[in-house]
């Protein structure tokens, strides 16, 4: 039988190899706190892995659906991960509805991914990254000890701004894999035709992609303003973790921002000593 204690240790384990970027801002929380992020983590990991992973589609909708009815009897579920969940949620207000959120946003990418615009993007970045800020913010909690309903906003801003990042890192590697996520009217107003050239490269033949890119980057960069409103109201260790959270992402947008070509061959990623300079300076600009 799993014990408490071993669902919390293999939800640490999922996110230490799996959060490549989180995890460098999840350490910065005292263990209860950090224990109850890895366990939300490791949930949304494994809806987002199904939805990347290589079963079929009707397979993937089959998955989804057990994960919907496991979160309706989380409490008695014996999976590690689950039992973690659930002794989470008796200890902090973590809104179960938003894996649902999130599993109703992966169900998105089952289908062809194509968005006419950017409201169309907003709402699926909200459902795969938003619900995830809001989960996390339950787990923060504030400075003051309750949840101002305005947080609540700003962590979904930020949440969107993390995932538009997420996808201007990763146009070519979407694209490769079928899907584009770069909504058609900004392709049409930038003249752009997203394909890969002779050589895997992204083709920019006329500058068109990495003005679209900067664009969009610019873009995001307003959502960072608008969900970074949030920090002031975190006590000291939650705002430095999420200061490190979205320091590291904004980085990658800025590095993406200032030499659009940088992902136009292989996937950007910042290295772990970069991490932990990031990391460190949310540390410090949380104790002022």
């Amino acid at each position: 039988m799993t014990t408490l204690d071993d669902a919390y240790s293999a939800c640490a384990h999922i996110t230490r190899t799996e959060a490549k970027n989180f995890y460098y801002g999840i350490r910065l929380l005292p263990a209860p706190k950090r224990s109850a992020l890895c366990a939300v983590y490791a949930l949304a990991r494994r809806i987002d892995d199904i939805g990347d992973g290589d079963l079929p589609t009707a397979q993937k909708v089959a998955e989804l659906a057990k994960i919907r009815k496991l979160l309706e009897e989380i409490d008695s579920a014996g999976d590690p991960v689950l039992l973690a969940v659930a002794d989470a949620a008796r200890r902090f207000p973590v809104p179960l509805g938003a894996f649902e959120e999130l599993i109703d946003g992966v169900q998105m990418d089952l289908d062809a991914v194509h968005y006419a615009d950017f409201p169309a993007l907003v709402v699926y970045c909200r459902r795969v990254a938003g619900s995830v800020g809001r989960l996390c913010l339950s787990i923060f909690g504030t400075e003051e000890g309750h949840i101002d309903p305005r947080t609540s906003t700003y962590a979904d801003q930020l949440g969107i701004a993390l995932q538009q990042t997420n996808i201007l890192r990763d146009v070519r590697e979407d694209l490769l894999n079928g899907r584009i996520y770069l909504p058609q009217d900004d392709l049409d107003r930038f003249g752009v035709v997203l394909r890969v050239d002779e050589s895997g490269e992204l083709a920019d033949p006329e500058a068109r992609l990495a003005a679209l890119l900067r664009d969009s980057a610019a873009r995001a960069e307003d959502w960072y303003a608008l969900g970074m409103r949030l920090v002031p109201y975190l006590d000291r260790r939650s705002a430095a973790c999420c200061l490190a959270m979205a320091g590291i992402y904004r980085h990658l947008l800025n590095r993406i921002e200032e030499d659009p070509t940088s992902i136009y061959r292989s996937r950007m990623s910042l290295s772990g000593g970069e991490k932990a300079r990031v990391a460190a300076a949310a540390l410090l600009r949380a104790a002022r």
